[in-house]
């Protein structure tokens, strides 16, 4: 059964050349819903990135595109989310926030969003 997962990407990209990018263009083709929060104000597709925390409802995942030091002001807002589960890709591996996805009974993961869609284990 294929079920639709609403993933916020958190710090998206209009840039083609950026994993964020391709991520909202793959998850979109896959007929996921997609939220973004990204530095700058952008559309890709019809998925408009937003430069503030968004109040929205039935987020299933969260997927990371930022590195460890700029995740700290997001960790109270995507704890307050309660997807059930985070996505740490390359570079934004962080075991402390990790540790309180845990703490939360969110299932934290590091891998490759790219690689879970294109491998049919999103």
């Amino acid at each position: 059964m294929h079920t639709n997962k609403k993933t916020l990407v958190l710090g998206a990209s209009d840039h083609p050349s950026r994993y964020s990018f391709l991520a909202m263009q793959r998850l979109q083709a896959k007929d996921h819903p997609v939220v973004a929060i990204g530095k700058r104000k952008a559309k890709v597709g019809n998925i408009l990135i937003e430069t503030t925390k968004q109040d929205w409802q039935d987020i299933d995942t969260v997927t990371i595109y930022l590195n460890p030091q700029n995740q700290k002001d997001y960790y109270d807002y995507i704890l307050s989310l309660r997807p059930s589960r985070v996505i740490f890709n390359p570079g934004a591996e962080n075991p402390e926030l990790e540790a309180l996805c845990k703490q939360h009974n969110i299932n934290p993961v590091e891998a490759c969003t790219l690689v879970l869609l294109s491998t049919g284990q999103y």
